[in-house]
């Protein structure tokens, strides 16, 4: 076994700013930095410290203590789902991390007894199976593979000497699985992408040269999957190829939170220049997605589905790739630090799924902890990595203005004043039957005081990952994304179902303008059997209002019914106020959101005092403005704030 320690990232970072000589420099970049990670009292350090802890006592109160059961015995229990998620093996980096710089054993035993779970999802070949199945997914394996490692490597000191040998033999035989069978092509990039990271770290800990060879040529093609202009990485769809609009398939969630990561983490331990320098572009490229409350706006991806506002369900975070590359780029620190401070508002002991789980009742998925909390670990096994954060600088979405198109996904961030926008037409589907918002919809809308008002969900919630998706928690699935929608019988039409819509924007006078040319279809993009109904969607931002114009044409207009909906989010126990059928306000903690439009309003009926999706975990109140028969086919919705005293 190779007794060198893996590269500190902080000093390779320093010394590519030096220049191309440095890459030569000797071993010195070598050694364990777990003693400067206690003497990190920096602002970001607490809070991923305190953070860490939380996270790990609540996964210590759901490990299931029944030693006569070996097929539950150590596993997590999970308070949503009602079975084991196989992945919370990964448990075993942040409970070790735990143990060692606590000094409190119930950490060690528990990362022992998760850790021994696993194998009732080890295969033959040498992989990790998703759930106890040996038939379902094993793609996992390299994530399990990447704690596993990260473990020894740190904190296999803790371990008795015939444990620590065992595991490292499980993890030879999960290193070989991944050399044999993982490809840029293999699955989605995430995949790919991380084995590269994998592969070389295993090499570290195992003294495996051909892994370190493989990691090399996996890496080298890499930049065969960046895009153009924006740098982004694509990859995230099961389908290969492109779009009928000629697009790739990008995931934002899956990008920040995993693949870029492992590519960032092997560029700065392999000293490949190139590919780091790749991963400062495509690290800038996806933060201008992320939101000044360090949310990542996923309204529009591949993946959508597994889209929380804080980021992706099942990923580990985006903290090492942004906090390794603060020195780059001080806006990268803001990031991880912004992002952290919001996954530590939506926690109460566990991660949950979204910032309304709690006011809905919803429980929380453990999945979404135990992946989470290996990052926060890497971040403080790697000493003062923390330090070197600026909390204070400010992100790009921050201090944008007018708006920024990313052709690549057929997407618009839109900037003026306080407001925030997202407006896409991105044709990907990750599955026949499933839909990220498209159409021109606006699937974000952001406001300085307010928060998030508007946001995208999956037209039909769909468990597309059964094993990594809660199901709903209510009779009803209302859509959160704006649409116009049309009722032919119980048929529902909507342009959110439209992959071809038409979009067109300007920026004059201080006033962004949006209009988008679309159609309301079927699921199945089928027309309604009296007649195509097309529609003209026009969106307004100035530093005072948003205003939303839809304007529909159809044969035989009475033959349909036509409405625009808005759900605001707004969680329960906020004060809706009607101040006439056309007008309604929705006290919230920094201003007042001003609804107001030029035919009578409705909500759609719901079994509480708000609805709620899973997609990106809101709750919200589904306003209605109906088309008025007889009327000009035009509906017009205006928000306004009046800021709090």
């Amino acid at each position: 076994m190779n007794s060198a320690f893996i590269p500190d990232r902080r000093h390779f970072c320093k010394s590519l700013v030096l220049g191309s000589a440095a890459l030569s420099m000797p071993g010195d970049l070598f050694g364990k930095s777990l003693e400067l990670a206690k003497s990190d009292d920096s602002a970001f350090a607490t809070l991923l410290r305190g953070l860490l802890r939380e996270w790990g006592d609540a996964m210590l109160a759901l490990q299931i203590n029944q030693a006569a059961d070996p097929k539950q015995h150590g596993a997590l229990s999970c308070p949503a789902c009602g079975f084991i998620h196989g992945r919370c093996m990964d448990a075993v980096y942040p409970f070790l991390h735990l143990a060692k710089t606590t000094g409190d054993d119930r950490y060690l035993k528990a990362g022992i007894a998760v850790f021994e779970w696993s194998k009732n999802v080890s295969q033959v070949n040498g992989a990790w199976s998703v759930i106890p199945d040996p038939k379902s997914w094993k793609g996992i394996t390299v994530y399990g593979a990447i704690a596993l490692a990260e473990t020894l490597h740190w904190h296999g000191d803790l371990l008795e000497p015939a444990m620590k040998q065992r595991w490292s033999e499980r993890l030879r035989l999960a290193g070989d699985y991944i050399y044999k069978n993982f490809t840029l092509e293999f699955t989605n990039i995430n995949y790919g992408g991380s084995a590269i990271y994998a592969l070389h770290l295993i090499d570290r800990v195992l003294d495996i040269p051909d892994y370190a060879k493989r990691s090399r040529e996996l890496a080298s093609g890499i930049k065969n999957y960046i895009s153009r202009p924006n740098v982004l990485l694509f990859g995230e769809g099961h389908e290969k190829g492109k779009s009928p609009r000629g697009l790739e398939a990008v995931d934002l969630g899956y990008n920040v939170e995993e693949t870029l990561n492992g590519l960032t983490l092997y560029a700065l331990e392999a000293k490949d220049a190139e590919l780091l320098e790749l991963m400062k572009k495509s690290l800038a490229g996806h933060l201008e997605f992320m939101l000044p409350d360090g949310a990542w706006d996923n309204s529009w991806g591949t993946r959508q589905a597994k889209w929380t506002y804080w980021g992706s369900r099942t990923t580990d975070g985006c903290q090492p790739a942004y906090a390794f590359m603060a020195n780059f780029n001080p806006a990268f620190g803001a990031a991880a630090y912004q992002n952290t401070q919001l996954l530590k508002s939506c926690t109460r002991g566990l991660l949950h799924g979204g910032p309304h789980y709690l006011s809905h009742g919803v429980k929380p998925c453990v999945h979404h902890t135990f992946t989470h909390a290996k990052v926060l670990a890497t971040l403080l096994d790697h000493g003062t990595i923390a330090a070197q954060v600026d909390s204070t600088v400010k992100l790009p979405r921050a201090t944008a203005d007018g708006v920024k198109v990313f052709p690549e996904v057929a997407t618009w961030l839109a900037a003026r004043g306080p407001w925030r926008a997202t407006v896409t037409a991105y044709d990907w589907r990750y599955r026949k039957d499933i839909y990220q918002p498209t159409g021109g919809a606006i699937s974000m809308l952001w406001h300085r005081d307010l928060g998030p008002l508007l946001a995208g969900s999956m037209p039909k919630y769909v468990l597309v990952e059964e094993n990594n998706m809660q199901r709903n928690p209510d009779p009803e699935d209302h859509p959160l994304t704006p649409r116009v929608e049309a009722w032919e019988g119980d048929q529902w039409f909507t342009n959110i179902h439209d992959l071809k819509a038409d979009v067109a924007h300007t920026d004059q006078d201080e006033v962004i303008h949006f209009k988008i040319g679309t159609q309301l279809l079927s699921a199945d993009q089928t027309a309604p059997a009296t007649g195509a109904v097309k529609a003209i969607l026009e969106y307004h931002f100035d530093r005072d209002t948003v205003v939303i114009r839809a304007t529909t044409s159809h044969a035989n207009p009475s033959a349909i019914k036509t409405a625009l909906v808005i759900p605001i989010i707004s969680p329960t126990g906020e004060k809706l106020n009607w101040l006439s059928d056309r007008k309604l306000e929705i006290k919230k903690l920094l201003g007042t959101l001003v609804v107001e439009a030029n035919v009578p309003l409705r909500l759609k009926p719901m079994t509480r005092e708000r609805t709620f999706n899973l997609v990106p975990g809101f709750e919200a109140l589904p306003i209605v403005a109906d088309f008025m028969p007889g009327e000009a086919a035009a509906v017009e919705c205006r928000l306004s704030i009046i800021p709090s005293l």
